[in-house]
This record gives structure tokens, sequence and C-alpha cells, in this order.
């Protein structure tokens, strides 16, 4: 009870807080009681205290408010030895008087950031706030040279006049720079920012040197915009007018990261001021740049991406030593870029061993609207205190152009005070800034840097500013916004309102335009406009990717292990020590996979999913398999996290036998994640993007949930290779099947990645066995090439006896993208066979079982396992085994316009016969994925199993 016992006595010494003030004493603890934040830190941590004391019976009892109050304080007095006296009525105003102090000072630190000077176009009037003004704490004019005692403030004195405290408090609060942090409960984080803030008032202090290379920075943004502007008229560039200060920002931000050890960092930021960033921060070369707008750059990729997605790469150099520049490739969805950011951040920290994320910096740039607007990044945010996902606190800027798109009306825009508003949910401090206080904006980047830095938390920098163009440069922003943009025009522009600061400082009458000259020469020789860019340093945790390129799926890589590796692997992961005790369902599932190990039964799905992870973790290969319920498994199939059923803290008493395989394996880590698709998703896709070497998994809960995370499949997924050149191996793992469970948990819309797939651009498999899975997943990882793989993984095949392999099946062959007739009589009679029906996924059981059924002996049925790339050679090499076969059907589950059919019936055909006929066997066309009634589900299956046995009707393809 030391700590507490020293706050009260801190307070024993002054009478005033006693007796007849015990007034006010209650009425702040009870704002204390409604909202602790809302007084003052040392009337909060005396508060905190008071919590931690027996209550005057001596009962164990917290305080409440009103009487048990005061008789506290009145109590702790005594003790202390401090006589108790009613004050007169001059004590009873000086301790009111004192009291408004705190509450004016915490009235400021609170709310002052809505006095801040913040907007350059001037357009808003400065709101009414009470509690800003003296007068709302019973001062008068009378009071202005009272001196009072501000101990627990850092402007360098313990008393000061009011006068010089509201002075101190406005040029603190209400600068060029606004304030908000008292919404952290973290009493260190808000004394931080107190002491930071306080002890400069907020103030730029800069050197002369320090000064010109701010002016040089804004020059650098503005001459490549008015560049761009007159070289290329029309032309889409997304310009940074108006928000120069960001090219300064970004530029004091990376210096004073390699000053603090920082090596990498790594960028995400939408359309606006993105060539400028390339240029200018990073270190394109201009006459690049240019080649792009005039049509002559190199055109080395199947697809290619307009240049305001590009993303680039340099070396810097800076006080600290060598940084490395990553700016990240970003589609025209605005924000969907930042959690992808935030997983090769992830990827690169875990490849240091840096934990703490304190050589790898993530920095993502918003737009006000997008940040405020797009749910992605609530989902970010609610990712980055989590252990799977965290990256060490992410700096967040916010090129506020106060416009958003082209809203007309500020009653549109958005529903929140500021559009920052969503990083209260994680207690993240905001720095609102004016952009057209440079000086200003760079300090601002260095406090949020260095927060970061000591709290490893997320921070926020916004930079209100304007766009002097429209949103495009085709736009007329006058249209809508007639209002704005006449303040716009009367506007000189940051950089000469800067230069004229720094010429009336006597730093030079024309340095301002002699800088303007010179980078407009650089331009017009294309010169590089950062300096020094290090064109040959040598990283040490760069990643050699040449391994991967230029390969052929076809190869199936060998992925069969040796029979004693196998025994070995099976053993690790069924024994679980004796200080854990698992739950009876799960020590049985050990105990039958003991026995599938030992090769007493076949081996089923779980199991063989388990040793492919075993045996790759043990071969030098980690393994990052994320989703919802991913350490059971959403089905209880998995288990690979063991929970000691007699543990008595909820962190502790869990085991995973995949982290003890071997003694020097790679780590094998697995996250039951936050419920998010499309951030986890994209972070995941960020993190494999990193990193060829490790077999990232993601898994849908159920496979219709990728549905939430569509835009990273369809814009990173699918099309990141063809467009930057990305290779990728990230895998999805989608549970898929028509089991009766309505139209949300049937689909994991197998039909959207078929249309997605061209150009060798994925992998799209639906395994069916044990062995199958176990090779699908080794495959992935080594032979030398990296695809996204999507795997459509089962349901009722989980524990589908026919569904195991023998213990031969995995010390021995490989991946089989096409398996053809398992009855040994019909594959030996393949003469008497005339009809093939192919398919894909758990209906081959049913087919199997309906074929016995009816005898049907003259039906060969073969299972396509790969659906892209299309293996025609295995498939073809199938329907050859059957030159009689006069019909071909394709067997699914799914709808007539859902599934694979459209999108596989022409590979079908190009394998086909002279003669044969192709029909269809299925559900009709449909709106929805699947019925929702259990009774018309087993309808719709019964009767198509028997139209795969049926007379072909309906539309029939004749070769």
């Amino acid at each position: 009870m030391s700590e507490p016992t020293s706050v009260y006595r801190a307070y024993q010494g002054n009478t005033y807080l006693f007796g007849g003030n015990a007034s006010y004493v209650e009425e702040m603890y009870e704002s204390y009681l409604a909202n602790p934040g809302s007084v003052p830190d040392s009337w909060r941590e005396y508060f905190d205290a008071l919590q931690h004391v027996p209550a005057v019976d001596g009962s164990d009892a917290r305080d409440v408010p009103h009487l048990p109050v005061i008789n506290a304080f009145a109590e702790r007095a005594k003790q202390g030895g401090t006589q108790v006296v009613v004050a007169t009525g001059a004590d009873s105003e000086l301790g009111r008087k004192r009291v408004g102090v705190q509450q004016l000072i915490a009235a400021y630190r609170n709310v002052g950031q809505r006095w801040a000077d913040l907007d350059p176009l001037k357009r808003q009037e400065r709101p009414i706030i009470p509690e800003l003004e003296p007068s709302f704490y019973g001062f008068t004019d009378a009071d202005q040279e009272t001196v009072f005692n501000v101990g627990n403030t850092f402007f360098g004195k313990e008393s000061l006049s009011l006068r010089e405290l509201i002075n101190a408090l406005r040029e603190t609060y209400c600068g060029s720079i606004g304030a908000e942090y008292m919404y952290i409960t973290d009493q260190n984080q808000k004394r931080w920012w107190q002491q930071k803030l306080e002890s400069i008032r907020t103030k730029p202090q800069f050197d002369a040197e320090k000064k010109k290379r701010i002016l040089e920075r804004l020059t650098a943004a503005e001459g490549l915009e008015r560049f761009l502007h007159t070289k290329y008229v029309g032309q889409k560039r997304f310009s940074l007018e108006g928000g120069e200060s960001f090219i300064a920002a970004m530029d004091e931000l990376i210096s004073s990261a390699g000053a603090k050890g920082v090596q990498e960092v790594v960028i995400g930021m939408a359309h606006r001021g993105r060539l400028n960033v390339l240029v200018n921060t990073l270190g394109k070369r201009p006459q690049d740049l240019f080649a792009e707008f005039d049509h002559t750059a190199p055109e080395d990729l199947p697809a290619g991406d307009v240049k305001y997605h590009q993303g680039f790469s340099s070396d810097v150099s800076t006080s600290g030593g060598p940084v490395h520049l990553s700016l990240a490739f970003n589609p025209s969805h605005l924000e969907i870029v930042n959690p992808v950011v935030e997983g090769s951040v992830r990827s690169r920290m875990d490849r240091r061993a840096d934990p703490k994320g304190k050589q790898v910096l993530p920095v993502l740039v918003h737009g006000d609207a997008a940040f405020a607007g797009q749910g992605v990044n609530q989902e970010t945010l609610a990712l980055s205190e989590t252990r799977g996902y965290a990256t060490g606190g992410t700096v967040h800027i916010i090129i506020n152009n106060q416009i958003g798109f082209t809203t007309s009306d500020p009653r549109d825009l958005r529903s929140t005070l500021y559009c920052t508003d969503i990083v209260k949910m994680i207690e993240s401090p905001v720095l609102h800034v004016n952009g057209d206080d440079p000086e200003a904006v760079c300090l601002a980047m260095q406090l949020a840097l260095e927060y970061r830095m000591e709290f490893s938390r997320d921070v926020v920098v916004d930079i209100v500013c304007y766009r002097k163009l429209g949103h495009n440069e085709q736009d007329t922003p006058m249209l809508t916004q007639p209002l704005m943009y006449k303040k716009i025009a009367q506007h000189p522009g940051t950089r000469k309102l800067y230069a004229d600061k720094l010429a009336a400082q006597g730093l030079g009458e024309t340095l301002g335009e002699d800088m303007a000259k010179a980078y407009r020469a650089a331009m017009e020789e294309g010169k590089h406009t950062v300096d020094p860019v290090l064109t040959d340093f040598k990283r040490k945790y760069a990643v050699d990717w040449s391994p991967f390129l230029n390969k052929a799926w076809t190869d199936a890589g060998d992925t069969a292990i040796p029979l004693a590796e196998w025994k070995r692997l099976a053993e690790r992961i069924t024994t679980v020590p004796e200080t854990v005790s698992p739950h009876t369902l799960v020590k049985k599932v050990l105990d039958d996979r003991a026995a599938m190990g030992r090769g007493e039964v076949n081996v089923d799905w779980g199991m063989g999913e388990h040793m492919a992870f075993a045996s790759l973790v043990a071969s030098g290969y980690p393994i990052r398999l994320s989703g919802e319920d991913s350490g059971r498994g959403t089905f209880t199939h998995r288990h690979a996290v063991i929970h000691d059923q007699k543990r008595e803290k909820w962190d502790e008493g869990t085991y995973v036998p995949l982290q003890n395989v071997a003694e020097n394996q790679a780590p094998f880590v697995v996250i039951d994640s936050i419920l998010s698709e499309e951030a986890v998703l994209a972070f995941e896709y960020g993190y494999a993007s990193n990193d060829p070497n490790t077999l990232v998994v993601w898994e849908a809960q159920f496979g219709d949930f990728a549905n939430g995370a569509q835009v990273v499949i369809d814009q990173f997924i699918a099309s990141g290779e063809v467009k930057w050149g990305r290779i990728n191996g990230l895998t999805l793992m989608l549970p898929h099947g028509y089991e009766g469970q309505g139209p949300e948990h049937s689909s994991a819309r197998l039909e959207r990645f078929m249309q997605l797939a061209a150009e060798a651009n994925m992998q799209i498999v639906q395994p069916t066995t044990a062995s199958q899975i176990f090779h699908v997943l080794r495959r992935q990882m080594v032979r030398n090439l990296r695809k996204p793989l999507v795997i459509m993984t089962p349901k009722s095949l989980l524990r589908n006896k026919d569904a195991t392999s023998p213990v031969s099946e995995f010390t021995e062959g490989a991946f089989r993208t096409v398996l053809g007739e398992q009855d040994e009589a019909i594959a030996a009679n393949a003469a008497k066979v005339k009809r093939v029906i192919a398919c894909s996924g758990k209906v081959y059981y049913d087919l199997v079982k309906k074929r016995a059924e009816k005898e049907a002996t003259d039906v060969a049925i073969v299972r396509v396992e790969q659906l892209y790339p299309f293996p025609h050679k295995a498939f073809g090499a199938e329907l050859k085994k059957y030159p009689k076969a006069t019909e071909i059907v394709w067997c699914q589950d799914e709808p007539q316009n859902q599934g694979a059919w459209f999108f596989i019936q022409h590979n079908i055909h190009e394998n086909m016969q002279d003669g044969q006929k192709l029909g269809y066997a299925g559900r009709a066309a449909s709106a929805s994925p699947a019925v929702g009634y259990a009774h018309l589900h087993q309808d719709q299956q019964k009767a198509l199993v028997e139209a795969a046995f049926a007379k072909l009707k309906g539309f029939v393809l004749t070769k």
C-alpha cells in the first residue's frame, strides 16, 4: 500500500481539500466515477488510490460517492496528523479556484484541439467550447495575475499566473498542432504526451539547415506536380498540390526512423500523391516516370497496371545507416493495401527475429474520406494488438483535403467529428496538423515516430490541407465545391508561404525561387531528386525469388516421405507430455492417429494434413496457418493445439505437437484470427508476398466466408502477378460441399475462382482423399513454383472412411491431378464401358454408391482433382482408356450456373474423341448457392446422382 499512501500524503498538507470544500472534492469525484479521464491526472491518481484503501468502517467495499468519500477524506487526513478545519469564505473561494485551474488544464488537454489552427483555407469559424474559457470556472479578469500551483504540468515552472497558464495551454494545444490522446487509459502514455507537448509548447525548434531542407522538399513536391501539369496536360496523376507538406513529412519520418535503428520502411498508400512519393521519396528516376506518361516504358508484364498503382523499392542513406523503402502495389480499392502492408511487415519482422518491430516500420497513408469510410480500416486496426498480427505499431498519415471524393456538403462526408475517430477503438493518439505549417508537420512526424518506437502502438498524423485540382486532372471541382475552390484559387501555396517566412527570417530573399529553378532543371534532365539513393547496396535480409521464376506447373515435386520418417513424425505429433491432460474426445483422436501412424488403420483427412505439416517443418519449411477456429479446425478435425483440461490460468496449459517434431525444426504457427476475412486474408497475402519459403495458409470457417474478402481475391491473389509481377504462394483452404446446410454454408463459390483463372495464375484443386491433401500441401513448398493454391476442402469427407488412405500412398507417389477408375473389375474391362462420368469433390462417393446399386458396370468414374490449370494430359489419358465410350457426363453438386461446369466443359470437349457426346448432371441453375430446406436438398441430391446414369437430355455437346 506504499504507493497509495504516498499519494495521500501529497494531499494531506492541503487543508482546503477538506471541511467546507469537501463539496468541490465530491463534485470532482462524481466526475471521476462517471469518466475517470474527465479529471486531471493528479486527481485521478488520488481517486484511483482511494479505491484501494479500506472503507472507514473497516470493510473491503469500494468507496462510493457522497458522504462516504467525504468521510474517507477526513479520516485519511486525521491519520496523517493534519487537523481538519472548516474553511473560511476566502479559503473556500481559493480552493474552488485551485480546482478550477486543474479543470481548465484538463479541458485543454481533452478538447483543446478543437480550437487549434488547423485549416489552411480558414473556412470554419472557431467553435464555441465553454470549457476552454476561464469564465466557465468562475475566473474573472481580476484573477489573471493570480499565481497557482500547476505542478502536474510540464510548462517549466511549478507555479504560473492564470494569464501565463492560459497562454501556455493555448500555445500547446491550440496552435498548428491539435493533439488527441487523453482517451488513452495507460497513464504512462498520457504523461509521455503531456511532457513532450507541454515542455516545448508544441513549437518546433529547427535550425537553419533543417528549415532549408523542409523548403527543398516542399519545392520538390510542388515542382514535380507543376512540371507534370504543363508537360502532360489533362493526364491523370492524382496531384498532391495543396498537400505538399506530406513530402516533407515523409522525408522527416524516414530520416528520423533511420536514426532510431529502423532498417526497412514499408509504405502503403492510394493514388493521391503517389507519383510524388515515387520520385521525391523513393527516388524513382524522373525519366522512368516520364516514359510511362509517354507510353515508351518497357511492357514486360502480361497485363501491367496504371502508373499510379505501381509499387517501387529503393535504398536511401540516413544518419543511422541505409534504410530500405518499399511502396506496396495498390489497386483502386483504396484502403485494401493496408492489411497487405501489415502482413509484409510481419513477414520481415519474423525473418529478422524482430518481434517488436524495431527494425521494420509500417507506414500507411490515407485519404480522409477513405480512412473514415472503408471498413477494412476497422478490421486492420482490430488486428494491430493481437499476437498473430501485431507489427510493433503503424504510423498512419492522413492527407486530409477536407473534401473526400466530391462531397459537396460536410453533412454527407462522415458521421464523426474527425476522420480519424475510428482509431479511438484502439486508443491511438492523433496529431491534427495544419498543412500550411510544414515545420509543425515535421514536428508531428517526429513525435509520432518517437511514440511508436517507445510504446509499439499505432499513431496518426492528420495533415489538414486541401486539394488544388479535382479528384483527378480531368475533374472540375467547382461544379460541386464553388465556395471551397474560390478559397483555393486565392491560396498562394504552401511552398510560397514557407519561402516567404524563411526570407523574413533572413535565410535568403531568393532562396525559394532558386530552389524552384534548380528542381525544374533536374526535371528537364530526368535526374534523381532524392539524395542519396544507394544503387549498389546489398541487403542482408533480401529475399531471392529467382528460383521460382518461369517454372512449369506440371512439375509434381518429390512429395512422398520414407516410411521410417512417417512413423517417427506420427509418433511425435500424437504424443502429449504427461503434464498435459487433453479432453477425452481429443485423447481419442490422438490415439486413433497413433494407430494410423503405425499403419494399423487407414489415414484420415486430419492425420494426412497433420503429417504434411509435420514433414514440412521437419524439413525446414515454416508454416503459418490462420483463420477463425484454425487451432481446432472449424469441424474439429485438426486439433493442432491441445488444451490442458486441468489448467488453472487462461494463458497457460496449451501444447502444440507440430512445434515439437524435431530439434531444429522450422516454426509452426497456428492462429485463431479475429472475426475478419478481408483484412486477415490481405494480411496473409502480404506475408506470403515476402516469404516464398513459408507455407502461408488462410482457412475460411466456411468457404462462402471468402465472399467478405473478394476484393483481395480479385485484385491481389488472381491478378497480382500479371499486373505487378508479384509472385505469391498463398494457400486458401475453403470448406466446400453440399451437405444440406443451406445457402450460406454450402458453396465456396468455386465458379468465381474458375472465372478468375487464366494465364496459369493460380491452382484450384478439390482433393478427395487424405493422401491427396498430404501431397498437395507438400507440393506447394517442395517444388520451385509459387502460385496461389485454392483448395476446396471437404466437410463430410473429413470423417468418411471411403476418403481415407493407406500409409503406402504417403510413402510413395505424388499429388494426382486426375484419379481414374478405382474399381479394378471395371478398369480391367475398359472396352465394355459406354459412359464416363467425370466429376470433382464429394459427389464422387455418391456416384460410386449409386453405380453399385444399379450394377452399372459399363460406367467408369473419373475424378478431376485439379480443376485449374486443367490437366489435359492426365485427363485425356483416362478418356483414352475407354475407346467404346460414346457418352461423357460431367456431374457436380452445384447448380448449373455455378461450380465448374461452364468453365470446364471446353476442356473436356478438347479431350473427347470424335462422335462422343458431353452432357450435364447436376442441379438446375439457381440464384442461390443452395436450398435451405433439408428435404429439398435431399431430393435434389438424389435426382442429380440419378441423372448421371440416365439418358442424356438438355444441353448436349457433340465432338
